[in-house]
């Protein structure tokens, strides 16, 4: 069985073998130690009682294999983006020509560098292990989260995005950043990427470029890759399409990545999502009941997938391993998301 829960201190060293394990996929949570443990004690303060309203707290959350031990996958969330440090993407906007005599007009699509201080939530810092991706573990990474932000909708945003890790080569070249951003910085595109994820937004106010760029002057192969995710991301994208998520007009400055959006209230996990008192934690749960998001709607969060059995009279029954797995009792509230 796979647990989502909170990271906690003590996961350090699995998170920095799981940051090292990603090959430069995870630019948000790079192997350094000093770095993740940091990021750790920002989570921890995230989870405080205290927090009523978003104020850019780091959310990390970690997929626990209950049964081997260890930790399966990370995921995040931002409770808003922008604030002391902006935030940055492209904008896709049109500008017309047209020259009357001649009878010319033109639309010409743009990228317009957009910078936000008081931005959405985002979910973030998603990795799975690859010997984890089966068996509804994805899903309950990536979706688990979402059951957290309904649980406590005070301490997000009224809408959540995502950025998608952008298309790249078999050789790990993306396109994008080598016809436009390698112009102007003196690095590559990861270590970029890594540098925005440390928080060091400077460079990207000082060296990016300060006017539209016209997407027809760029090569057609790199006009292509704008908005298309990585091959790898692409499951993750389709998950979340399907939980209500639309493409926007934004990118992302380095890979061109696409950006996607929802309204939190919208997302099926949370708009679906129902609760009820447990009549039985230890019940005998039908082989062919179908497997649900499972959480115990706490601070000290746990989700999992499970089998739920719903009773006339409004209550509910779950198996042992799951009530364990929740730390839910007899009597306490399970809530629980039915599959699509």
């Amino acid at each position: 069985m796979h647990v989502l829960r909170p990271i906690r201190e003590d996961d350090l060293p699995g998170l920095v073998a799981l940051a090292a394990s990603t090959g430069g996929g995870l630019t948000t949570l790079p192997p350094d130690k000093d770095f993740l443990a940091e990021r750790i004690h920002e989570s921890l303060r995230a989870f405080s009682p205290r927090v009523r309203k978003p104020r850019g707290e780091c959310y990390l959350f970690v997929l626990e294999d209950t049964r081997k031990g260890g930790i399966a996958g990370v995921s995040g969330i931002v409770s808003r983006v922008g604030g002391f440090e902006p935030w940055y993407s492209y904008e896709i906007r049109r500008e017309k020509f047209a020259h009357k005599p001649l009878k010319v007009e033109k639309d010409i699509p743009v990228l317009s560098l957009k910078k936000e201080h008081n931005g959405p939530s985002e979910i973030c810092s998603l990795f799975l292990r690859k010997e984890h991706r089966k068996g509804g573990a994805g899903r309950l990474l990536s979706l688990g989260r979402f059951l957290f932000m309904g649980a406590f909708p005070q301490r997000f945003t009224a809408d959540v995005i995502a950025e998608m890790r952008g298309y790249s080569d078999e050789a790990g070249k993306s396109p994008f950043w080598e016809a436009v951003g390698r112009n102007f910085f003196e690095f590559d595109y990861y270590a970029a990427d890594v540098l925005s994820g440390l928080g060091e937004k400077e460079f990207i106010a000082d060296l990016m470029p300060r006017h539209p760029i016209y997407i027809p002057m760029l090569a057609p192969e790199v006009q292509a890759v704008i908005g298309r995710v990585h091959r790898e991301t692409e499951p993750a994208l389709a998950l979340l399409r399907a939980e209500g998520f639309v493409a926007t007009d934004e990118v992302d400055i380095f890979d061109a990545g696409p950006l996607v959006r929802a309204r939190v209230s919208e997302v099926r996990a949370i708009r679906a999502a129902r609760t009820a008192r447990i009549r039985s934690a230890a019940a005998s749960v039908p082989a062919a009941a179908p497997a649900m998001l499972l959480s115990n709607g706490a601070l000290d969060f746990r989700a999992c997938t499970g089998g739920v059995v719903e009773h006339p009279d409004g209550q509910v029954s779950l198996s042992r391993a799951c009530a364990e797995a929740l730390n839910l009792e007899a009597g306490e509230k399970l809530t629980w998301t039915p599959p699509r």
